[in-house]
């Protein structure tokens, strides 16, 4: 939803991590929103600090082991089934728990596990044919490929198709989107950028854009026409000292990268 101009408001869902919020697709003021493990429907009009009608869905990974999990990033794919993972936890000392994680996806009150052993469920994104999926387990330091059949919601056959190791990027990957041309743009967490790749051609770099804030966390093409990137930052401690607004922890809008996104999905329920 693009209102550049719109009055910015927040609201307050008690006390555990919202990590994702989407549109219902066909209802009015209705979102699907994470909290902690859970995923709830709220109503929310885009200007109170309060949302109302919380109604819990589905609550994932409770096993002892990953009770302290969260959702993390989530989007919907074409046909808007929804798709979201969890982590390890809230970082401990900096590190989080490895292979604490899940990827789960959601339909017709159905709760599938996809991905399992997964150390912090990132980006997620679907080819413009719809025949793969494309995904970012940070712990990995790669961006991986599904083949993808958007009839029965499946993914198989994953591989690394982008390692940013092996391409000197510092940094491990985070959130990500996809252009209409078919290349992936990605979050550099800790790396003060963001990266274009062609997912058609392995280990292909195109571009890196310097953002002035270390903990780049997301991307999203947004603006009239979807073709500028709104980029989201984290100020997470470092070394016992938390990192410094302006530069940290806000969303920057990054214009004249000569590419178009696609509109986000909405959920159906």
């Amino acid at each position: 939803m693009y209102q550049q101009q719109k009055k910015h408001t927040k609201a307050v869902i008690g006390t555990h991590h919202v990590s994702l919020i989407i549109p219902v697709r066909g209802e009015k003021d209705k979102f699907l929103i994470s909290i902690g493990r859970e995923l709830a429907i709220v109503t929310w009009d885009g200007e109170s600090e309060k949302v109302s009608n919380v109604r819990k869905l589905f609550e994932v990974d409770n096993d002892p082991n990953t009770i302290d999990n969260r959702f993390n990033d989530g989007k919907c794919d074409p046909s808007g089934r929804l798709w979201a993972g969890t982590m390890g936890g809230e970082p401990v000392n900096g590190q989080v728990k490895r292979e604490k994680g899940s990827l789960f996806s959601f339909q017709n009150n159905k709760v599938t596990s996809n991905i399992n052993k997964v150390g912090i469920s990132n980006g997620l994104a679907w080819s413009t044919e719809l025949n793969k999926f494309y995904y970012i387990d940070s712990h990995r330091g790669t961006v991986d490929e599904y083949e993808f059949d958007i009839k029965n919601g499946t993914i198989s056959k994953g591989k690394p198709i982008f390692s940013l190791e092996k391409n000197n990027v510092p940094g491990i990957p985070d959130g990500m989107a996809i252009d209409t041309d078919g290349n992936l743009w990605v979050a550099v967490f800790n790396g003060n950028r963001i990266i274009k790749i062609d997912p058609r051609i392995p280990e292909t770099l195109l571009e890196s854009i310097p953002i002035p804030a270390q903990q780049v966390t997301s991307v999203a093409f947004g603006g009239p026409n979807l073709d500028e990137i709104y980029v989201t930052t984290a100020k997470f401690t470092i070394d016992g000292n938390i990192l410094a607004p302006p530069n940290h922890g806000g969303t920057y809008r990054v214009t004249g990268v000569n590419a178009k996104g696609l509109p986000g999905v909405s959920v159906v329920l």
